[in-house]
């Protein structure tokens, strides 16, 4: 109680030593709202100091908004002084106590009585409100709404579109939110709406609509005539404000004269030329000023001619003419472009002329349509073309026909066609009715011409029309045009001439360059046609300038996966000549079918592939070669890769037995086909062993061979190096030998008796003594082998001899000049018959008479059978030391059966004559053995 006693007594002392100092407190405070700008102006009186505290409150709470020392001056006008203040708040919020007092320093005056601006938000005002209700704003502001509950209701929310703010307590029914950065809002603004704890935004209690956007910003403000007295001035509008409505839109004015722009360009006119004008463009957000000055005969414009007529239309010309609209434009010099346009394309003309108002228009096309408009300027100080004329529309007679694009395309030496390429309509120059080909034979001096309708563009020709040349001629309702010729080529040149390149698609098309070419008088002709085609292609061809010697080849008909034959032709007076030739996809693609005809076939241990290539149409692609891929008891591997397109065969070597799977697959740049499979199942190479065994048995019987010529030429030294010369036997006495073969002639005395066996049948014949005188000479065999070989043979071949003849036995016969002991092998009766041997073998029957041949004869089979004579067993010394060549003996089975096979022969001493005995068992034995015989003997002795 005591400190408010003592704070009240000192601020009664300052109180009076402050009106001590003379320092008065303002007078008639007044204050002033202007709720649009929220800006608030206090004015007040009686005050000689030039600085003021001035203090602004919410009433209801008390709240401070604004406590500051300002400067202010006196307004000697009014005598009053003067402060505005901009609420950041509308105005109409709540209730605002404001009080002023005057500062000189550290001494102040005492508080102006304070002022109360009274808000909306009085009790007796119960309904809910919002503030601003309409505002326009600039894009990028800050504002602070409020909202004013209704009396009795408690505050809810406050929405800014659809974004819910923020908000803060004013007074007990008043509620500000400020919103920032302020965006472009739609044509019919942005809604700002307040609810209390009971509504929602959709059953708001208030709201607002605020307006961003911006102010007008025009440019470009330009003055001209176009009658030679008004004035019409355009500018550019700039950027668009964003502000729509009366009362938000730009408005405009000229020279201070209201300009009335709906909608449309931007201008505005006055009725008479003043040189000067200046624009101001105005909207809630602020304004432009805009100015321009000219002189008028530098700025003149003139309209658009009207009544655009064409007077005269020819095939290659017209005349076209107009009015003007102003009897000014007679007397200036005008310049007028005239823009004409057609099918193919437009051109722009320009003309001049005192008053001008007619043209001719040169190098139509004919039988065209044509639109023609015309504009105008002053020629003397131009300053703009004037405005375009309505288009003019007109069409032109037609002419007779251009000369049609004639070849020629052969695909073999006896078939090929006549081309031309259909005239356009700009060729035309008119409905094409027909054609007509006429064909001259240089060399036969004939001529003969065929009439084509229209929409024919080919003829063939065949072998017989090479050499000839062809003319074409082209007829419409106007006339036919010039013949148009080509030379019919003698032959086609073969690739190995003209070799064929390859050429890739760069993506615009296939570039092509040749070398140039001295006859190519007329220029070159590339054409192009689809690879493979054989009659009625589609053939292409475009003709070049002769200095230019590369070209792009292009043309919307090019598909993918196709093969293209591109040439390039020399063209002169005679028939094309071939200079280069490519082969080319657009866009190679891999193989659509597979490759054909694969087989497999086992050699030995080798598998070979077999396959056929792929057609044309089907490659799709240049093929770069084959991929064998393999598979046996695993994944697929690959085997070999195939680099040559040529090759179509493969072969695997040294594969063991089993099962194989070949997957062949031929591939491009753009990859493989699907691929072709093959099995084989690999069996043991039997063929190979029968080949092999063949082959061995075919070596074996050339060696043979080979072995069996060369001893045939070299007999003599087989002869000595397998059979050698027995030496001759050592004879007791001396004995005169003569050197040489032994001459074994019976002598003249000898006799051979041979008793018949009284137990043989008395049909058997006996030996008879062969007188000398009755032997044949000149025999190629000895008198005594074939004496021997008599007595034999008819013994054996009778069959009724009992015996064999034992190889040990021997016979001496006495010659005149001397003994010759004979060795009897193998001598014996056929095995056929046997007889048993009789008990008495020493029967007067094998006794032999005189010095003549006599055989001994003992049967090994039997050695119970014992010779009794000396003659019939002499010793072995009584042949002078040589001895007889026997002793075989059968060890074999077949001797106990009777069959005895003996193996030697009789040899004389110093013959080389073997005797053999003949096979008595069959007659073809007897012819073996007996040409067996006589071979060997032939082949040693050299006789053939």
């Amino acid at each position: 109680m005591m400190s408010w006693f003592f704070f009240s007594l000192l601020l009664g002392l300052w109180a009076r030593d402050g009106q001590a100092g003379g320092l008065m407190p303002p007078q008639k405070v007044n204050l002033d709202a202007d709720n649009a700008a929220q800006q608030l102006s206090v004015t007040w009186e009686g005050s000689q100091a030039t600085s003021f505290d001035m203090e602004i409150l919410r009433t209801e709470l008390m709240e401070i908004v604004l406590n500051e020392t300002v400067f202010v001056k006196l307004n000697l006008s009014t005598g009053r002084y003067q402060r505005n203040w901009t609420s950041p708040v509308p105005l109409e919020c709540t209730s605002l106590s404001v009080k002023v007092r005057s500062r000189d320093g550290q001494d102040v005056s005492e508080w102006s009585p304070q002022q109360i601006l009274p808000g909306k938000d009085l009790p007796y005002k119960a309904e809910a409100q919002m503030y601003p209700e309409v505002k326009v704003v600039p894009v990028g502001s800050n504002m602070t709404f409020c909202c004013i509950v209704a009396e009795g209701q408690q505050f809810g929310s406050m929405w800014y579109s659809q974004t819910r703010l923020n908000e803060t307590m004013l007074s007990r029914r008043t509620y500000a939110a400020t919103v920032t950065n302020q965006s472009l809002s739609k044509p019919s603004g942005t809604n700002v709406f307040c609810s209390n704890e009971k509504t929602t935004i959709k059953t708001a209690d208030a709201g607002a609509v605020v307006f961003v956007g911006y102010p007008p910003l025009p440019s470009d403000l330009v003055c001209e005539t176009h009658d030679l007295v008004s004035v019409s001035c355009a500018w550019t509008e700039g950027r668009k404000t964003y502000l729509y409505g009366t009362q938000r839109k730009t408005n405009y004015t000229l020279n201070g004269r209201a300009c009335s722009i709906e909608k449309g360009p931007m201008q505005c006119g006055l009725d008479q030329w003043e040189g000067f004008w200046t624009l101001v463009a105005y909207n809630p957000l602020g304004q432009v000023r805009l100015t321009d000055a000219a002189e008028l005969d530098h700025r003149v414009r003139p309209l658009a001619p009207v009544n655009l007529s064409p007077r005269v239309v020819q095939a290659l010309n017209a005349i076209v003419e107009w009015r003007w609209s102003i009897e000014g434009y007679k007397t200036l010099s005008l310049i007028c472009q005239v823009h004409l346009t057609n099918l193919w394309n437009n051109s722009t003309k320009t003309y001049t002329g005192v008053g001008l108002n007619s043209v001719v228009l040169k190098d139509l096309e004919p039988d065209e349509d044509y639109s023609a408009r015309v504009r105008c300027g002053v020629q003397k100080n131009f300053w703009k073309w004037g405005e375009w004329s309505s288009a003019l529309a007109f069409k032109t007679k037609m002419d007779r026909p251009d000369a049609p694009d004639v070849w020629v395309w052969m695909n073999s030496d006896d078939f090929g066609r006549v081309l031309w390429k259909p005239l356009t309509k700009r060729q035309s120059h008119g409905q094409i009715t027909g054609y007509e080909v006429t064909l001259w034979s240089p060399e036969e001096n004939i001529q003969q011409t065929v009439t084509l309708p229209r929409t024919t563009h080919s003829l063939p020709i065949n072998g017989t029309d090479r050499g000839s040349t062809v003319m074409v001629t082209a007829r419409n309702p106007a006339g036919v045009s010039r013949p148009a010729s080509v030379v019919v080529p003698g032959q086609i040149p073969d690739e190995k001439e003209i070799p064929v390149s390859r050429v890739a698609f760069n993506g615009s098309g296939f570039s092509l360059s040749w070398a140039a070419h001295a006859n190519a008088s007329c220029g070159y002709v590339w054409e192009w046609y689809r690879t493979g085609c054989a009659l009625d292609c589609s053939v292409e061809w475009t003709r070049v300038a002769p200095d230019n010697t590369s070209a792009v080849v292009q043309s919307s008909d090019f598909m993918s996966g196709v093969r293209y034959t591109l040439s390039v032709y020399a063209c002169s007076s005679e028939a094309p000549r071939l200079l280069e030739r490519w082969h080319g996809y657009m866009q190679e693609l891999a193989p659509s079918m597979s490759v054909p005809g694969l087989s497999l076939d086992q050699k030995g241990s080798d598998v070979q592939l077999t396959w056929e290539q792929i057609p044309l149409e089907q490659q799709r692609g240049f093929i770069l070669g084959y991929n064998v891929y393999l598979t046996h008891t695993s994944h697929p591997t690959l085997y070999a890769n195939i680099t040559d397109p040529q090759l179509t065969n493969l072969t695997v070597s040294h594969l063991s037995p089993g099962s194989y799977k070949f997957t062949v697959k031929a591939y491009t740049t753009a990859g493989e086909d699907e691929g072709v499979t093959g099995f084989i199942s690999l069996k043991p190479y039997t063929d190979w062993l029968i080949l092999e065994i063949l082959v061995s048995l075919g070596v074996m019987t050339c060696l043979l061979t080979l072995i069996s010529s060369l001893c045939y030429r070299k007999r003599k030294w087989v002869k000595k190096a397998f059979y050698p010369e027995i030496p001759e036997p050592k004879l007791p006495g001396s004995w005169g030998i003569t050197q040489g073969t032994l001459d074994v002639k019976p002598s003249p005395h000898s006799m051979v008796h041979i008793v018949e066996n009284p137990e043989w049948e008395s049909s058997k014949e006996a030996l008879v003594t062969v007188p000398e005188e009755d032997e044949d000479e000149d025999g190629d065999e000895p008198l005594a082998l074939r004496y021997y070989n008599h007595v034999v043979g008819e013994g054996s071949t009778s069959g009724r001899h009992p015996y064999a003849f034992d190889s040990s036995a021997s016979s001496i016969g006495s010659m005149d000049s001397g003994r010759t002991d004979v060795t009897y092998t193998g001598i014996q009766t056929s095995a056929s018959s046997p007889v048993p041997p009789q008990p008495d073998a020493s029967g007067p029957g094998r006794r032999v008479g005189g010095g003549g041949y006599q055989p001994q004869m003992q049967s090994a089979l039997y050695p119970a059978v014992a010779h009794t004579g000396p003659e019939e067993a002499p010793e072995l010394g009584s042949f002078g030391g040589y001895q007889p060549q026997c002793s075989w003996k059968p060890d074999s089975s077949d001797a106990e059966d009777g069959g005895l096979d003996c193996m030697g022969s009789p040899t004389s001493v110093t013959s080389s004559q073997f005797l053999l005995p003949e096979d008595t068992s069959s007659p073809e034995g007897k012819e073996n053995l007996s040409s067996a015989t006589t071979w060997f003997h032939h082949f040693l002795t050299g006789k053939t």
